[in-house]
């Protein structure tokens, strides 16, 4: 099972196999290949969750994980007060989320986080810390490693996720267009002859 800090779910992970490069004429490889689409997941969400539960909701989607945030009813609440209120959300809804969640799992092959926002206050009350590996030369070893030294981050592994994150930051523009044009790619994909 992937390392998360969660008390929501203890559900049964869906073994994954080694695929073609484009298995099921979706992108990604054998990480990839054995995973249903998740394209109609925000749509699905939209229809599965119970009435009264959030005023909007966003659903993101990886290899790993679907990502359900919403956000509550009400308006004026900040702090403290929105923080208790998200975390009564939680206490209140648990054994309906993790139905919800096992239903969605089991459809799409991934796991589900969840987490609420009222107005500035938001919260995530799971998700999937899952590993990465890669291989790294010496000058850019040299870089974790002085952010490592100069405190900014624990270990190399810390210090890599502040700078994917930092990438993230600045680079956000550019990846959601380049997402938009890999699923403009998938689609002509999936509409081209079978062979």
């Amino acid at each position: 099972m992937s390392p998360r800090e969660t008390d929501e779910q203890d559900t049964t992970r869906r073994g994954r196999g080694r695929g073609g490069p484009h298995h099921g004429g979706r992108r990604g490889g054998w990480q990839s290949a054995d995973l249903p689409s998740a394209a109609d997941a925000p749509a699905w969400f939209a229809g599965r969750l119970p009435d009264g539960w959030f005023s909007d909701v966003e659903v993101t989607v990886d290899r790993e994980e679907i990502t359900v945030v919403g956000t509550l009813e009400g308006t004026g609440a900040e702090g403290a007060e929105a923080e208790g209120r998200i975390s009564r959300f939680r206490a209140d809804t648990r054994d309906e989320r993790i139905a919800v969640a096992g239903e969605a799992e089991a459809r799409y092959g991934r796991k589900v986080s969840w987490g609420a926002r009222l107005g500035d206050t938001g919260a995530l009350f799971t998700h999937v810390a899952a590993p990465v590996m890669t291989r790294l030369r010496q000058p850019e070893r040299q870089v974790l490693d002085t952010l490592v030294d100069a405190g900014v981050a624990r270990s190399r592994s810390d210090a890599l996720a502040w700078s994917v994150r930092l990438v993230g930051e600045h680079a956000d523009e550019w990846l959601g267009q380049l997402r938009e044009a890999m699923a403009e790619v998938d689609k002509l994909r999936g509409e081209g002859p079978a062979l």
